[in-house]
């Protein structure tokens, strides 16, 4: 979620009192629970759990913070120390006991075609200097398997995920090569509508045949659905078509709070059939009904901003910042982050649910989940609601394993029944892939 662009979000952050903290909730606590005459409190019953099952996260950032912020000079940003201008830093990636990540490899919507797909590669390469610079903690995980063996050696489980159909500039070659570089999830539509795959906001669109196609591929392929950031009618139309479980990586429920990026009712009663997972975000503004009015009026200011500064990025940043003092956003809490939780668990039950923080893809926080240290905090919110061990194990990470080996189970059987697709969008559309004209029907 970009309140602004990812373009900013480093700057924001280092004007930002963005403080690390295992905040307590506001919620009432419940009684702590007695083990062998022992009382444990609980976060230290969140910890224990957490070194028990890897806590499998949905959506980070980094790779982008890195581009944005040094160009990918981890010599400047070295991660293996604190980095308070980041909400990822290894220290606070082992404080918050993450055991699997899929590193979103986002480039924006405005970028089409052949820059889209090569500014896609430069991510994923950010995320493989990542694991070559810091082997001790990262693993390159591409099967539910290798997270398991990743978390038992002591390291965070490392997927990529794709964030947009746009990166692969409607080929479905491209898709494929984005898999074996190991890429496990694409979203399908971010931002913009894509000629395929219909995107949040006005819900016109859904999937077109290529679009079905694109899912059935990635069926094949054994990549993982994401449907955070698309339409209602693409999240429904992605359900109709696929024959594996989907994911939304970092959304919530809308029912709770009523914006076009989180995710229905009537989708999440689906899910028990499909048997997909919704990873709950830590987006403020899609938790809080007050966070989002806020943001609102934030775009409204950034808009108002680029028009007075359009050759000034400095200018524009530093405008920005000092609006923002003058006028702070209301504060979203972990309360209302396990109010969501609480929801999906309601309408679609326990086993379609995990966490997608957007950790450094986000310009405001969560009170109590401020970066990457802070999963223990939500983890005891949920303890203190009376969720049980075996409901908090599924939602950190044993929900997320059930649907990737799925989608391996899927993947093995379709590629055993048939060959890649050799379709195009052109023949299943009608519509022209940037600089290439449509082919003549035969």
């Amino acid at each position: 979620m970009r309140l602004i662009t990812r373009c900013a979000v480093t700057a924001v952050l280092a004007t930002s009192a963005v403080v690390p903290a295992l905040a307590q909730s506001t919620s009432a606590a419940a009684s702590p629970r007695e083990v062998s005459g022992v009382v444990e409190a609980p976060l230290a019953r969140a910890r224990a759990l957490m070194k028990d099952v890897p806590l499998i996260d949905g959506h980070n950032d980094l790779p982008w913070a890195m581009r944005e912020g040094t160009r990918y000079d981890f010599d400047k940003v070295d991660i293996a120390k604190s980095q308070p201008q980041l909400m990822t830093d290894i220290p606070r990636i082992r404080a918050g006991h993450l055991g699997g990540q899929f590193w979103s490899v986002y480039v924006p919507a405005t970028l089409q075609g052949d820059a889209a797909v090569s500014a896609t590669l430069e991510q994923v390469d950010a995320v493989y200097e990542m694991l070559r610079r810091y082997p001790e903690t990262f693993a390159l995980a591409r099967t539910a398997a290798d997270v398991e063996r990743a978390f038992k050696d002591g390291k965070v489980a490392s997927m990529i995920g794709v964030e947009g159909g746009h990166s692969i500039d409607s080929s479905l070659g491209t898709l494929r090569m984005f898999s074996r570089l190991g890429a496990r999830y694409m979203t399908l539509a971010y931002g913009t509508d894509l000629p395929w795959a219909g995107a949040a906001g006005e819900d016109t669109q859904g999937l077109s045949p290529f679009g079905q196609e694109v899912v059935r591929e990635m069926n094949r392929l054994g990549m993982l659905v994401d449907l955070s950031h698309t339409s209602t009618r693409t999240m429904a139309d992605a359900l109709r078509v696929t024959q594996a479980p989907v994911i939304f990586s970092h959304s919530s429920a809308r029912a709770v709070c009523d914006v076009p990026r989180n995710v229905p009712d009537d989708i999440l009663r689906q899910l028990p059939r499909n048997g997909g997972v919704v990873m709950v975000t830590f987006v403020p503004g899609f938790i809080s009904e007050d966070a989002a009015a806020a943001s609102r009026r934030t775009q409204a200011q950034v808009a108002q901003f680029l028009t007075q500064f359009p050759d000034n990025p400095a200018a524009r940043q530093q405008a920005l910042v000092e609006w923002r003092t003058s006028n702070p956003e209301p504060r979203a809490t972990l309360a209302q982050v396990a109010d969501h939780i609480d929801h999906i668990r309601t309408v679609a039950g326990i086993d379609h649910l995990g966490l997608g923080g957007d950790f450094d893809g986000i310009t405001s926080v969560v009170q109590g989940l401020e970066d990457v240290s802070t999963y223990p905090a939500l983890v005891a919110e949920l303890l203190r609601r009376g969720y049980s061990d075996t409901d908090v194990r599924k939602i950190l990470g044993l929900n997320v394993l059930r649907v990737m080996r799925r989608a391996e189970e899927v993947a093995t059987r379709l590629q055993g029944a048939g060959a890649p697709s050799i379709k195009t969008i052109d023949q299943l559309d009608g519509v022209a892939r940037k600089g290439q004209p449509v082919t003549p029907a035969r």
